[in-house]
This record gives C-alpha cells, sequence and structure tokens, in this order.
C-alpha cells in the first residue's frame, strides 16, 4: 500500500519508523517529478528538502510550531505533507495547489514566499511576537509553547536582508532555529566571497576532531558565555558538530554541522536536540540539489524550473533520457543573442545579473565576454549599484533582472542611478502576467515605479526585431536609467514580414497604416472609429480584436512603444479628431502606461472622457495558465474586443481629411475612464 495517499496531517508520520519515512520520501519524489513533468514546476529544488522536510514534521509540530520558508519553491513536500497531495494534479493552476507558500491554502504555510532573503527577519518577527504574547517556548517556564524554525538556502543567505535577518536573529535570548540548506546551488553556481567559504567547507575534514575540542571552542566566539551555557543543554550529537570557524558564530548564534541533509536519522537526532536549545542556532544541512534521479541530479540548473517534460526509460537499464518540451523560440532566448551581438558591437557594454543567468540569457555573455559580463548572486540592489559604478566609469551597463525581482532594488535606481543622471539599462524580463509562479512572481510594477524617476525613460518589445530596435536605443541614450520590459512567453512571428523602424524617443508606431491620424491624411486614409494603444505585447490581442470587429468598427492599433515619455503628438491628433482611446498594458492599472496617457492628455487641456484603460485590475492575479489569467484580466483579445465596441458607441467614422473638431465637441461618457 502506498503511504503519500493516506498522509492527511503531518502528525501521522510520527508513528513511522525509518524505513516507512525512507520509503514515503521516495513516493513523495516520484509523485513531485511525474506532476511536473506534466505541467512543469519547481522540480530540482523539491527533490532536494524531501528528507529534510519530513524531519522538520517529525520533529516539530508545525501546527503549533512557526515554519518560514526563505525560497518559496522548496515547499511541495511540505505541502503534500500538510493535506495537498489531492491538489498536486492542479499543480500552479486556480485548481490545484500553487507553486509557493500560500496561507489561503493551509494554515501551516505563515507567508506567501517567492522573494529570497525574507524568511530570517519574519521568523525573527514572529519570535518576538510570541514573547511578547507569552507563547514562546521556554525549558523551564513555558514547555508547551511555540518553537520557530526558519529554512534557508546557501545562495538566498547573502542577500542583504538575510544579513540583517541574521544581525538581529543573534540578540534572541530564546529558542529559534536557522536551517541553512547546503546545496552547492541557488538556480545555477552560487557566487562571492560566502559562496566560496561555504565551497571550503564542505571540503574540510575537520569535523572529525570537533567533539574533542567543542567545550573549548564555546568560550572564545562572540556572546561565548551565552553559548557556553546554551553548550551545555545540548546533546552530545550537536555538542560534537558545533563548528568553531563558522561564519554565523559573528552574529552571535550557535553554529552546528554540517551534517547529511539526506540522512532521516541523523537529520532528527540534531532536529531533536535543536529544538529544546533556549538560543538562536544554525544547523548547517548538505543536501543534493534535484536528489533521486539522475538528469535532475546532473543537471539541476536546466531542471531548476522546467517546463513539461518527457521521460524515456531504456528498456533493461536505469538509464533514462529526458526531453524537455518547448513551445517556441522564448523572449529570453532572443535576448541572449541580442545582447551578445551588442556585446561584440560595442566593447564598452557590460552586463550583469543577480543569480539568474540562465533565466535571463545572460549565461550565453557569460561564456562569451567573462570579463564583461557577472552573476552577482541574489543581491539586486548590489547589481543595480555595480551598474551604477561601472555607468560612472563611462561603461554601457545592461542588468537583465525578472521584473518582480526589480523591486528589491528600486531604492539603488533612485538613488545611485537615477539621482546621479548615469545610464542604466534595465532588462525586465517576465514583465507582466507569468503564469503558473503566481502573484508572488508578476512583474506588474515596474512601470508605476520607474515613472517616478525624471529622466527615465521605459520602453516595451513586441517581439524580436523590436527587442533589438529596443536594446540598440537604450545602448546610445545617456540622459538616465532606461528599461524595456518583456514577458515569459515566445516571440511571435506575426510582424516578421514588416521592416521594424528604429526607436525613436516618445514614438509610437501604427500598425494599421490605413488609420494613421498622423501621416495617412494626404493618402485618403480614414480615421479609425477607436484607436488602442498597446504598450507591449498586448499589440497582438489588440490586432486580433480589431479584426473581430471589423468591418462593424474601424479600429487603429499603435505600438506605444514608450511609458515615458508617451507619444503626446499621437495622443493629441487622436483627441483632437474626436477618436476614442482604449490603452492595454500587461501591468497593474495603478500608475501605469494608461495613466501616462490620461496625465498627458490632461497637461494637453484635452477632453480625457474618452480614454478606456485596460491593465492589470487592483487585485491579486493567482496561479493559471497565462492565457487564462490575460483572460481574467480582460487584456486577452475578448476582453479588448469589449472595450471596442463600448469606446465605438455613437462613433461614426470620418476622412481624414475631414476639418477636426475641437477637443471640446468630443464625444464624451462617464464610463469611459476606469
Amino acid at each position: 500500500m502506498r503511504l503519500l495517499p493516506t498522509i492527511t496531517d503531518p502528525s501521522q508520520i510520527r508513528n513511522l519508523s525509518i524505513a516507512e519515512l525512507e520509503e514515503l520520501a521516495a513516493e513523495i519524489r516520484q509523485a513531485i517529478c511525474d506532476q511536473i513533468a506534466k505541467t512543469g514546476g519547481h522540480l530540482a529544488p523539491n527533490l532536494g528538502v524531501v528528507e529534510l522536510t519530513l524531519a522538520l514534521h517529525y520533529v516539530f509540530d508545525l501546527s503549533h510550531d512557526r515554519l518560514l520558508f526563505d525560497v518559496g519553491h522548496q515547499c511541495y513536500p511540505h505541502k503534500l505533507l500538510t493535506g495537498r497531495y489531492p491538489q498536486l494534479s492542479g499543480l500552479r493552476t486556480s485548481k490545484g495547489m500553487s507553486g509557493f507558500p500560500a496561507p489561503s491554502e493551509s494554515p501551516y504555510d505563515l507567508f506567501s514566499v517567492g522573494h529570497a532573503g525574507t524568511g530570517i527577519s519574519t521568523a525573527v518577527g514572529m519570535a518576538r511576537g510570541d514573547t511578547l504574547n507569552r507563547e514562546a517556548f521556554d525549558p523551564e517556564t513555558n514547555p508547551e509553547g511555540r518553537r520557530v524554525v526558519t529554512l534557508i538556502g546557501d545562495a538566498s543567505i547573502v542577500n542583504g536582508v538575510a544579513m540583517e535577518g541574521l544581525n538581529n536573529a543573534g540578540t534572541l535570548k530564546r529558542q529559534f532555529l536557522v536551517v541553512l540548506n547546503d546545496n552547492g546551488m541557488s538556480i545555477s553556481k552560487p557566487q562571492g566571497a560566502v559562496a566560496q567559504y561555504f565551497d571550503r567547507l564542505r571540503m574540510s575534514h575537520l569535523y572529525a576532531d570537533l567533539k574533542k575540542g567543542a567545550k573549548g571552542i564555546l568560550r572564545h566566539v562572540p556572546g561565548g558565555s551565552l553559548i557556553h551555557e546554551a553548550y551545555h543543554r545540548t546533546g552530545e550529537a550537536t555538542k560534537a558538530m558545533v563548528n568553531d570557524g563558522a561564519w554565523f558564530e559573528h552574529f552571535g548564534l550557535i553554529t552546528v554541522g554540517p551534517i547529511d541533509g539526506h540522512s532521516l536519522p541523523a537529520l532528527i537526532e540534531f532536529l531533536s536536540e535543536a529544538r529544546d536549545l533556549d538560543r538562536p542556532m544554525v544547523l548547517h544541512v548538505q543536501t543534493v540539489k534535484g536528489k533521486g534521479f539522475a538528469f535532475s541530479e546532473s543537471e539541476s540548473s536546466k531542471f531548476h524550473s522546467p517546463p513539461a517534460f518527457a521521460k524515456f526509460e531504456e528498456q533493461g537499464t536505469s538509464n533514462c533520457r529526458v526531453e524537455l518540451r518547448s513551445g517556441g523560440r522564448t523572449f529570453t532566448t532572443a535576448f541572449a543573442d541580442a545582447l551578445c551581438d551588442l556585446m561584440a558591437a560595442d566593447e564598452r557594454v557590460v552586463t550583469a545579473t543577480a543569480a539568474m543567468p540562465d533565466g535571463t540569457g545572460v549565461s550565453e555573455a557569460m561564456e562569451r565576454f567573462p570579463d564583461r559580463a557577472w552573476d552577482t548572486g541574489i543581491c539586486e540592489s548590489h547589481a543595480l549599484d555595480m551598474m551604477a559604478g561601472l555607468a560612472k566609469c563611462g561603461y554601457k551597463p545592461f542588468l537583465a533582472v525578472y521584473s518582480t525581482f526589480f523591486q528589491r532594488a528600486f531604492d539603488q535606481a533612485f538613488q545611485e542611478a537615477a539621482l546621479q543622471g548615469l545610464p542604466v539599462r534595465l532588462c525586465l524580463d517576465r514583465a507582466g502576467l507569468v503564469g503558473g509562479d503566481g502573484a508572488v512572481h508578476h512583474g506588474f510594477c515596474d512601470i508605476s515605479l520607474l515613472r517616478t524617476l525624471p529622466e527615465t525613460c521605459i520602453t516595451a518589445a513586441i517581439d524580436e526585431p523590436s527587442l533589438r530596435g529596443a536594446l540598440e536605443f537604450m545602448r546610445t541614450y545617456e540622459e538616465g536609467i532606461s528599461a524595456v520590459r518583456y514577458p515569459r512567453d515566445v516571440v511571435s512571428e506575426r510582424l516578421l514580414a514588416e521592416t521594424c523602424p528604429p526607436f525613436q524617443l516618445g514614438k509610437a508606431r501604427c500598425l494599421t497604416p490605413a488609420h494613421d491620424v498622423l501621416t495617412a491624411g494626404d493618402a485618403g486614409g480614414v480615421a479609425p472609429d477607436v484607436a488602442v494603444l498597446a504598450f507591449g505585447v498586448p499589440v497582438f490581442d489588440a490586432l486580433d480584436a480589431a479584426e473581430a470587429v471589423a468591418p462593424d468598427i474601424r479600429v487603429g492599433v499603435w505600438d506605444a512603444r514608450f511609458a515615458k515619455p508617451v507619444d503626446t503628438s499621437l495622443i493629441a491628433a487622436l483627441l483632437r479628431e474626436g477618436v476614442p482611446i482604449v490603452t492595454v498594458e500587461d501591468h497593474t492599472i495603478v500608475g501605469g502606461f494608461g495613466s501616462a496617457v490620461l496625465e498627458a492628455a490632461q497637461e494637453l487641456g484635452l477632453d480625457t472622457s474618452s480614454i478606456i484603460r485596460l491593465g492589470l485590475p487592483d487585485a491579486w492575479i493567482h496561479q493559471d495558465p497565462r492565457s487564462s489569467q490575460l483572460a481574467e484580466a480582460g487584456i486577452d483579445a475578448a476582453g479588448i474586443g469589449r472595450a471596442l465596441r463600448r469606446a465605438a458607441e455613437g462613433q461614426p467614422s470620418r476622412p481624414l481629411t475631414e476639418p477636426k473638431p475641437n477637443a471640446s465637441q468630443s464625444p464624451t461618457g462617464s464610463q469611459r475612464v476606469h
């Protein structure tokens, strides 16, 4: 009988033997692998923490104690042990479980967590809160109180917020456990001096002699008297594995390990001792990312978060061949090639990414231009400041970063780049709705943030030629920050037969020349009944919507290209012609491209009542396929079509050669502005 389907509550695993726990671990791995093969998802990170998650639930009562995840994409085993096995088949969709901790799913998930470095700080907050509430564990006064555990990875421990958390964790006068999952990887190979420290630690043979010297060691670390006292409360296993050279000792945390993160007996023994220690501790656990399958262990970066894949077993052997399913050429791949071409043509171009060389496409540049391309690790703030320093030295820095992670470096974009007038260039991958990763990863606010910074220029790509055009424009833009945003999607080939004109600051591109109010009048063109100004890839849904409502409604469609500055000449021409405008963007409606159009019209003294804004609502959109999310937001072809019909009510078509009405004569309607 299979064990996993019978687990509805983690308390059940405490009745299992070690052999049964190991059997359950194998079932969890197989279930995760089988599901991700169908839907995609985070594979290697979850395979690496199966035994560790089992041991945490075996030792701690996490319906009462606190478990704070740092990197949430390691939560699948935790979810399967907390009653969510039936939801696995709907992984990363609205019908199943999300790929990250979600308090809406279960009380075992304390925070929605999708970014790194936050777990220690939120755990410190809960530890202090439980103390204030008199609910904290104390071995003498409250042995039934709440314990606090946070799970963090070796790559995210170097994040600035994690450092701040450690600095405060060391001041706690109560139980507090940081479990460091050290797998030698983040998404790709960790970077920096701390990563090198862990590399040396893994190769060290120091630990064989630790038991003999452990007691003396504790007398010499910062806070030594407190830790020396705590030492006497630990068991023999912990005493034997105290690490005298541990970096964390300088923060005042007793440090134990490293221990084997795939040995259930060892994990249970050490966690049982750490559970009752009344001082903050780091338990250093070594794991293998992708554990359990040869293909995911050997290529853990590739299988960090793969799309759906197929496995082919070689009959009569244990060999397995895996093929990832591809939906076509992605924007990330297109960016990788364009960036390398840019670097080959201009030796002043440099690039960096924050722990996402494969995810952003910078890995190709790192191979071809190792002296001008860097992975800084999970530290977006540092990466942006480093780019500012390079710009100050006369280089042309391009920072490739997911839109959702850029917001972590907004302060640096403001202070060290924009305020200095430095031309740092931002390549915002995964802009807009991201599909299965859901709300924690949507790139929904980059336009709103960047629009606040003077001299900043914000562009969007709609396909590969326009992406190349935007990057070339940014290469020569020296007045301040520039940014290009593009989605987690395949590039469209719809316009490849047309010439992609160069980017000009603040100028849109008309994709329906017969309705171009700026150029088509002399050719006998007809003004549109409705104009769509689409920022980025929603332009293709706008074209589909325009075809769907024709010939009843004539629609002019523009690739807006710039959210800052917007094309004021085009906006003025349309509104003075009495043409209602529908703006569309894969970004929040609050402060985005549509807001920029509305503000520009108001500043020109034009009637704004015929402007309809479409974008992401002022609400969270959760995990689902990207196409479903676009429909939910009303920015797919059907949603745009509905807006076109609404905008066209009472709007006759007019030849462009007719006299232009005054703005005051434009049709009005309170329903126009949303």
